[in-house]
């Protein structure tokens, strides 16, 4: 895939741009003043994948947090700031990786200089986030209302706030609750800003909806070769963001890594359990680490045959239930056995690699 080239970023000692791989972020719901529980929530979204956490930093008692946070975290820690430009610096002080801010929410240009110099000093990224919902006056003024080319002229107008200040090692965020308006944003900034992209819909909504019109709108710029990191934005456990981060990264091929689960619809000719079978293959490799395609099929018609390009699958027919390989039959079992057969083919192989 052809991608976007964008400036080179590091968020700790995560690469961001350039080329570098897209990564998944998420958002800790808990109160950052409660260190111990954010970071507990941490070590969860890392285990689901996650790369890069971000927190929210409303008042001095979260930023005092953020030093126990940061050095305990396996994973970069952005802080979330807005308003209070006193904020930033005592979050910067306190060791995070990345700052999200609004500059034009910040306040007097002297405040921004201040966050401005003391992220350059310890080569800390600042993300520009721009939200549909929340426009300057004058720019809903002149443009009428949230579009794409008011949402770029925002971004502009912020990335010339910092760069007053010698400031370059920035991030850019176009987001909205509509996804057409997004994916139209992110385009605009690709074709006129240098920076890396962060790809998110947001308030996408519930976990039904909203995986899908993230799947929609990021996934969309992903297969255009726009985006250089992404959060999936849900009402629902952080750690689905992450899942449905990765999902939507390996639909759009640019990440490997885990079983890749294909299963068929399923139909008349289907003669056992397949939703069943299907939640349980992938339930139980989703640990698994290694790079291979797992079909679950509804009957031998959508086995060997049309999934014959899987590594591994089962299906049923007359004649009970099959496990294969390659396309090639390497048992028969009773259907009500198809899962627990598959897995242990597919671990005891594994094993042995």
């Amino acid at each position: 895939m052809d991608r976007t080239q964008t400036k080179r970023i590091y968020a700790g000692a995560v690469p961001i741009g350039e080329g570098a791989p897209v990564t998944v972020q998420s958002m800790c719901n808990t109160e950052t003043s409660d260190a111990e529980a954010t970071l507990n929530q941490i070590f969860l979204l890392e285990a689901a994948g996650c790369d890069i956490v971000r927190v929210a930093v409303p008042d001095m008692k979260s930023a005092a947090a953020l030093g126990e946070i940061c050095s305990k975290s396996p994973l970069p820690v952005v802080a979330d700031i807005h308003f209070d430009y006193r904020l930033a610096l005592e979050a910067v002080k306190a060791g995070v990786h990345k700052i999200r801010i609004n500059p034009g929410n910040i306040g007097a240009p002297e405040r921004i200089k201040a966050v401005a110099a003391a992220c350059r000093e310890k080569k800390i990224p600042i993300r520009i986030g721009i939200n549909g919902g929340s426009l300057g006056k004058k720019i809903l003024a002149k443009f009428g209302s949230p579009s794409a080319p008011a949402m770029a002229q925002s971004a502009r107008e912020n990335i010339e706030l910092l760069n007053m200040f010698d400031f370059d090692d920035i991030c850019l965020s176009l987001k909205s609750s509509d996804t057409r308006l997004t994916v139209d944003a992110y385009r605009l900034a690709a074709d006129e800003f240098p920076y890396p992209l962060h790809l998110g819909v947001t308030e996408a909504g519930t976990s039904y909806n909203g995986v899908i019109r993230s799947a929609v709108g990021i996934g969309t710029l992903l297969c255009e070769g726009i985006g250089d990191t992404v959060r999936v934005s849900l009402t629902a456990d952080p750690a689905l963001e992450v899942r449905a981060g990765i999902a939507i990264l390996k639909a759009a091929g640019l990440r490997r890594g885990g079983p890749e689960i294909i299963s068929c619809p399923g139909c008349g000719r289907c003669s056992y359990d397949l939703i069943k079978t299907a939640e349980e293959v992938e339930s139980r490799l989703s640990g698994l680490k290694r790079d291979i395609t797992v079909a679950v099929m509804g009957c031998e018609v959508n086995g060997p045959g049309e999934a014959k390009s899987a590594d591994y699958g089962c299906a049923c027919g007359k004649l009970g239930g099959i496990v294969f390989r390659k396309g090639e039959i390497a048992a028969r079992v009773p259907a009500e056995k198809l899962s627990d057969v598959l897995v242990e083919m597919i671990e005891s192989e594994t094993d042995r690699e």
